[in-house]
This record gives structure tokens, sequence and C-alpha cells, in this order.
């Protein structure tokens, strides 16, 4: 059992309709169901619960919150590479005030030496129910993963992305990353591409 906190941190936006600020704040847990080090193998299921407490500005901290509800999976490929999945429902607390997705990740990496990963991941968003709100004049427009905007003509829409990067572990329990994602669908709502950085600690 984990204790996750999977979305955080400040963002900084280039689009015209999104200013900087700071993100909401996601809490959960994380369970593993199984985890064969040997055959390179594990499956695991958590929830986790978004406070609305980012920078309005940043059109976050609106609605009641949003659960997120997934599982995720992977697999070593050969010796050098490795492939995951993960696939979940963002459900609002308050379905009246913001959106309701699913999405499906995947993820494959080659290890180039034990420090050093190449990766490439492909995403897909898909929702289901809108809200009662959105940006003015573009209530179907949808802010992915990052951003839950409520747009009321929503439902049905898909936007899939592409992402590369390079994984850096100075040690079992730091990884630094950097990705470059960009919509490879005729959708792309508010991102035309996005960079991420991430440091992660274990313990």
């Amino acid at each position: 059992m984990s204790i996750i906190a999977t979305k955080d941190g400040y963002y900084t936006s280039s689009s015209p309709l999104i200013d900087d600020g700071f993100a909401d704040v996601a809490l959960g847990l994380k369970y593993t169901l199984m985890r064969d080090p040997c055959a390179g193998r594990l499956v695991s299921v958590g929830a986790s619960y978004e406070l609305p407490v980012g920078s309005t500005r940043a059109l976050q901290g609106n609605g009641d919150g949003e659960f997120h509800l997934f599982a995720t999976g992977g697999t070593r490929l050969g010796e050098n590479m490795h492939y995951l999945a993960g696939t979940g429902f963002r459900l609002p607390a308050n379905q009246a005030q913001e959106s309701s997705s699913w999405y499906l990740s995947q993820h494959l990496d080659y290890m180039v030496n034990q420090k050093f990963y190449l990766l490439t991941e492909l995403n897909w968003y898909s929702w289901f129910q809108g809200g009662n709100g959105g940006i003015p004049g573009a209530t179907n427009v949808e802010g992915l993963d990052l951003i839950n905007l409520g747009a009321s003509d929503v439902a049905g829409n898909n936007i899939i992305t592409m992402a590369w990067g390079v994984k850096y572990k100075p040690n079992a329990n730091r990884e630094i990353g950097l990705a470059y994602e960009i919509p490879v669908s005729s959708r792309n709502d508010v991102m035309d591409n996005r960079l991420t950085v991430d440091y992660i600690i274990r313990y």
C-alpha cells in the first residue's frame, strides 16, 4: 500500500485562456495486487481525491473536487525495455459542475544503462458527461488531465496525444524526468504542446 500525490505543482501557460498558477492537489492510496520482480511484472489499483485548492486564475479550484479511480499494469520486455499501461475514470464530486472522463495511457521505455532511459507514451482522453460551465464561448473544450473546466458540450469528445522523453535515476529512490507531448488527433482543445518535468522521491 502506498500513499500517493499524483497532481500538484505550478504550471505556466502560453494560452490566452489560461494564466500561470498552482494546480489542484490530488491525494490517495495505491495498492499493488501483484509484483513479480523476476518476471518484471506488476499490477496495481488505486484511488485519489483532487482537492480544489489551486489558483482560480489558472482555471483550478473549481467545483467540489474530483475522484480518480485507476488501474495500472506493466511488464519487462526482453532485457532493456518496459511496457506500462494505465486506465481510469475521473469523476467529479459534483457532476453538475465538472465533466466526467475516461483515459488510457501507454508507456514504453528503453534502458540505455542503469541510470538513463528513453521513453515514449500514447494517451487517449474521452469524455462521457459534461458539466454546466467551461470557457465562455467554448463550451465544447476541455483541459485534458490537468484542468476540469466543466464544459457542457463535451460528451463523446476524444483527444489522443503522444509524448517523447528521458528519465534519469541517480539512485534507487529518486527519478528525474523530462517529456514533450503533442496532440496527434484532430482535436487538441487547450493544448498545442506540453513540456513536463518531474522529480520523484520514493520511501
